[in-house]
């Protein structure tokens, strides 16, 4: 005779998967299990609340069980839903591309406002070269439908998730597999943003494992200071940008935003500012080709 098997509960669940995350050391085990079973049941989290007394059937059990033994095992919690939300979009990742990270929504933000008004009389042309998942390139895209918009990745796969965003999205982006600007015609671009790989190598091992041990290294590493890629970005950077055309990159922290300043100042940009992000952390650094 079988004995049947109990079918847990969505509270009860939730209690249970929190448990897990929280001895993994999962900095906000209850969101994190919340997300989890919300995303297997195909609910939003304020949903689990008034389901709270509801059963499990045994395949979103089974289902939600692997999604919690994933993220205490570190594993992201986006790399396991599939997608993370920016700026209004949702955005599909792969473990090709880097999580897009809350402080690049400011960035977004930023770099419009160095964009010619709209009704200028011509059509800006923007330039994202280390597109990963699309979001930078994308976000541009829906907010300023003037302009025309090409988004670069030296690896195939990351431009392969960046196209299926932006068909997913419907947005007018076209992606291309190139080395920063090799692919550029120059003085061609009105804006040129890059968020590219900034962490010194010797500091990716200290990271959280959700980075240091789940995010492409790629998408990373930057040399011994984190500056390799950018300072090889910053002449490429001027040759293609047209006369008054803006560049601006995302860094680590202040010390990397006023170095990158630096190194735009010695390139002949003029113009040069630095920007904090929403914690008041300076990371960005903008300048214009005179």
């Amino acid at each position: 005779m079988s004995v049947a098997i109990p079918v847990p509960i969505v509270d009860a669940a939730l209690m249970e998967a929190e448990a897990i995350l929280a001895a993994a050391g999962v900095e906000t085990p209850r969101a994190d299990a919340e997300w989890l079973l919300a995303g297997i049941l195909g609910v939003g989290r304020a949903a689990l609340a008034v389901n709270a007394r509801r059963p499990l059937v045994a395949v979103s059990a089974a289902r939600y069980d692997d999604a919690v033994q994933r993220r205490a095992r570190r594993e992201p919690l986006q790399r396991i839903l599939g997608w993370e939300e920016f700026r209004g979009l949702r955005f599909r990742l792969t473990p090709d591309v880097l999580i897009p990270r809350p402080e690049t929504e400011l960035f977004v933000e930023l770099a419009l406002g160095l964009l010619p008004a709209p009704g200028s009389g011509q059509r800006p042309r923007v330039l994202d070269v280390g597109t990963g998942s699309g979001c930078i390139a994308c976000a541009v895209a829906h907010e300023r439908h003037d302009v025309a918009v090409t988004a670069v990745d030296v690896s195939a796969a990351a431009a392969a998730v960046a196209r299926r965003n932006v068909d997913a999205l419907g947005v007018g982006v076209r992606v291309v597999v190139a080395d920063l600007v090799t692919a550029t015609a120059g003085a061609s671009v009105d804006l040129l943003v890059a968020n590219l790989p900034y962490l010194p190598d010797t500091l990716i091992g200290a990271l959280a494992p959700e980075v240091a041990e789940h995010e492409r290294r790629l998408a990373l590493a930057g040399g011994p200071d984190g500056l390799d890629v950018i300072r090889r970005l910053i002449p490429g950077a001027r040759r293609v940008l047209r006369s008054g055309g803006a560049v601006m990159l995302e860094t680590s922290g202040a010390a990397q935003a006023h170095a990158v300043a630096g190194l735009l100042a010695a390139a002949g940009f003029v113009d040069v500012v630095t920007h904090d992000d929403l914690a008041g952390v300076t990371r960005f650094a903008a300048g214009r080709r005179p």
